[in-house]
């Protein structure tokens, strides 16, 4: 077993991948690895993706209060990481994790969760034939 301390940094050739914003973040979407519900969308710095990587842990950065949180270290509510990819433009991490409890802090399992917006576009036939089949396979489900 390797017992070396963990880099100091993340890895060079990971990092000059990322596309951050001015302060230096990339969007982190975590989802539930097995269902692929989503849970929540954090901020990433090099620090916070190389504690996520090397720990199994998600940690992200608090804008707000600027500094680093690991989920679930408070709350109990923990997110073990199953994997971890870089979008096609290196502006966001898909973190697919295994969630206990609820993701939210507000006690939701998802920050998602019932807070859908109207949409008032009219569907497109393939939206209609996608609704339809969608509903077809829940009634025989």
């Amino acid at each position: 077993m390797d017992n070396a301390a963990p880099p100091a940094a993340l890895d060079p050739a990971i990092a000059q991948r990322l596309k951050k914003t001015p302060d230096g973040l990339v969007a982190a979407i975590a989802q539930q690895h097995d269902t692929g519900e989503v849970l929540m969308l954090g901020w990433m710095d090099e620090e916070a993706l190389r504690r996520t990587l090397t720990s199994g842990r998600a940690t992200y950065y608090s804008r707000s209060r600027q500094e680093y949180w690991r989920k679930g270290d408070t709350s109990g509510h923990t997110q073990t990481v199953v994997s971890v990819s870089l979008d096609c433009d290196g502006d966001a991490l898909l973190v697919q994790v295994d969630q206990v409890g609820a993701a939210c802090h507000t006690g939701s399992r998802t920050c998602f969760a019932g807070r859908g917006l109207p949409v008032t576009a009219e569907p497109t036939q393939q939206t209609q034939q996608t609704q339809q089949t969608q509903q077809e396979a829940a009634a025989d489900a």
